[in-house]
C-alpha cells in the first residue's frame, strides 16, 4: 500500500480469476477503490457473513465503510444494469449514493448497442467471439469511432443526442435486416438515465488526482483478465478495452510514475468463457471435476466456463506486459484431491519447443506439462502458511521459481476469511 500512490489489481488469465474477492481483502488498506475499464459483463463475486454478492460495475470496495469508490472514465456502463445492482445492494443495507463517484467520461451503453453485439455476433456466424451479448464492443467502437454517448450528456440536451445515436444504430441495424424490438428494455433504460442522475458524477481525473495530492492511498480493480486484452490478449477473442496496468492510467486519467505495486491475480489453474484458443484446455474428466469443484460458472451469464491447468507460458507472457510486483494465487482449495498436478512450462508450436507466448496461438500449439505430486489435503479450513501441506509448499515454490514473482496472498475457498496472507 501507498500512500500518494498507485497500486493496481488485475487479471493475469482469462477473468474470473477471483479479483472481487482480492479487492474486498484489500480494501482496508486504501482510501479509494476505482474501476478503471470493462462494463456489466464482468462479474466480481465477493461472499462474506453468508451473504453472496455479485457486482457488476460497482467497484469491489462498497462494502467497507467510510471508503471512496469510483467508476472511471474507461469504464463502460449500463445505466438499467447498474440500477438493478445499486437497488440490490442499497436492500441489503450498503449506502452508496453518498460514497459511489462516477466520471463524466464514462461511456453508456445504449439498448442499441447490445441489439447491434446480437446483430454483429450473429453475422459472424461459426467465428463469433462468444460475447456476453451486454453491448460492450459495439459501446467501446463508437467510443473510438468518436460516436459515444458518455454520462456527461445526460445533463446537456440528452434527449436530442439520445435520439441521434439511437437513429444512427437503427440505420446500421437496417442494412443488416436484423428484426428486434427494445421497447421494453428501453423504457427501463431511460429509468435508469433518471436514477444515474441522483448520484455523484464527476470529473474523475481531477478528483482522483486531488485525491493523490492529499495522500490518499487508490487501489485500482481491473476487469476480465490480461488474456482479454484487445492489444495483447488472444485477438480476436478478446474485449474491446485494454484490461492490463496501462489501461489503469488510461482508465482514470493518472500518470504511470503513480503507479506503485501491481498485484496479478490467477487461479492454481486455468479457466476461459466463451470461444477462442486456450492450449490447456482439458475435455476429459479432469477438466469436468475441476469445473464440479470450482463452480466454474459465469457470475453473470452463468455459462459453464472451459478448464485446464496452468499455465506458466502465458502467466509469464502476463507478468511481463503488466510488470507485475506480487502474486495472489486462488481456489488453490480446488486442487486439494488430485494425485497429480499439472503445469505448463513450455508450447510446442509445430513440433518445435518454444517458451514464449507467440503471435498465434490458435493452431499448431501443444502443451508441455510438468507433474508435481498433489497435496491430497483439505486446507479450507486452514488460518495460517504454517499449516500447509509440504506438497502444496513445494507447488507454490515452484510456481515462484517459474514465475520469478513472490505469491503474497493465497486463497484457499470463497469466504472473505479462507485468506492466506504470506509474509
Amino acid at each position: 500500500m501507498n500512500k500518494g500512490k498507485v497500486d493496481v489489481l488485475l487479471g493475469l488469465q482469462w477473468g474470473d480469476e477471483g479479483k472481487g474477492k482480492v479487492v474486498d481483502v484489500l480494501t482496508p488498506q486504501y482510501d479509494v477503490i476505482a474501476r478503471f475499464q470493462g462494463g456489466p459483463n464482468a462479474g466480481h463475486t465477493l461472499e462474506f457473513e453468508g451473504q453472496k454478492y455479485v457486482l457488476r460495475s460497482i467497484p469491489s470496495g462498497i462494502f467497507q465503510g467510510g471508503k471512496v469508490n469510483i467508476i472511471g472514465n474507461g469504464v463502460v456502463l449500463a445505466p438499467d444494469l447498474f440500477m438493478d445492482e445499486a437497488n440490490a445492494l442499497e436492500k441489503s443495507g450498503h449506502e452508496l449514493k453518498s460514497r459511489l463517484h462516477i466520471s463524466k467520461k464514462a461511456h453508456l451503453i445504449m439498448p442499441t448497442h447490445r441489439v447491434l453485439d446480437a446483430a454483429y455476433e450473429a453475422a459472424k456466424g461459426k467465428s463469433k467471439v462468444g460475447t456476453t451479448g451486454k453491448g460492450i464492443g459495439p459501446t467501446y467502437t463508437d467510443k473510438i469511432s468518436r460516436n459515444g454517448l458518455r454520462v456527461g450528456d445526460i445533463f446537456d440536451n440528452f434527449e436530442k443526442k439520445y435520439a441521434e445515436h439511437k437513429a444512427r444504430h437503427e440505420s446500421i441495424l437496417k442494412s443488416m435486416n436484423y428484426a428486434y424490438d427494445i421497447a421494453d428494455v428501453e423504457e427501463k433504460w431511460l429509468e435508469g438515465i433518471e436514477y444515474l442522475r441522483q448520484f455523484n458524477i464527476v470529473d474523475s481525473e481531477h478528483e482522483i488526482n486531488g485525491l493523490l495530492r492529499n495522500g490518499n492511498s487508490i487501489l485500482c480493480e481491473g476487469a476480465q483478465g490480461t488474456m482479454l486484452d484487445v492489444d495483447f490478449g488472444s485477438y480476436p477473442f478478446v474485449t474491446s478495452s485494454n484490461t492490463i496496468c496501462a489501461g489503469a492510467c488510461t482508465g482514470l486519467g493518472i500518470g504511470p510514475n503513480r503507479i506503485g505495486d501491481v498485484y496479478g491475480i490467477m487461479k492454481a489453474y486455468c479457466t476461459r468463457v466463451g470461444a477462442g484458443p486456450f492450449p490447456t484446455e482439458l475435455f476429459d474428466e479432469t477438466g469436468a471435476l475441476i469445473r464440479q469443484l470450482g463452480h466454474e460458472y459465469g457470475a453473470v451469464t452463468g455459462r459453464e466456463r472451459r478448464c485446464g491447468w496452468i499455465d506458466l507460458v502465458a502467466l509469464k507472457y502476463a507478468i511481463m506486459v503488466n510488470g507485475v510486483t506480487k502474486l495472489i494465487m486462488m481456489k488453490s482449495d480446488v486442487l486439494d484431491g488430485f494425485d497429480t498436478i499439472k503445469a505448463c512450462v513450455a508450447y510446442k508450436q509445430n513440433g518445435t519447443e518454444i517458451d514464449y507466448f507467440p503471435y498465434n496461438i490458435e493452431e499448431g500449439i501443444e502443451p508441455v506439462y510438468k507433474e508435481l505430486p498433489g497435496w491430497k489435503t483439505d486446507m479450507t479450513k486452514m488460518t495460517s502458511e504454517d499449516e500447509f501441506p509440504q506438497a502444496f509448499r513445494n507447488y507454490v515454490a515452484f510456481l515462484e521459481a517459474e514465475l520469478e514473482t513472490p505469491i503474497k496472498i493465497i486463497s484457499i475457498g470463497p469466504d472473505r476469511d479462507q485468506t492466506i496472507v504470506r509474509e
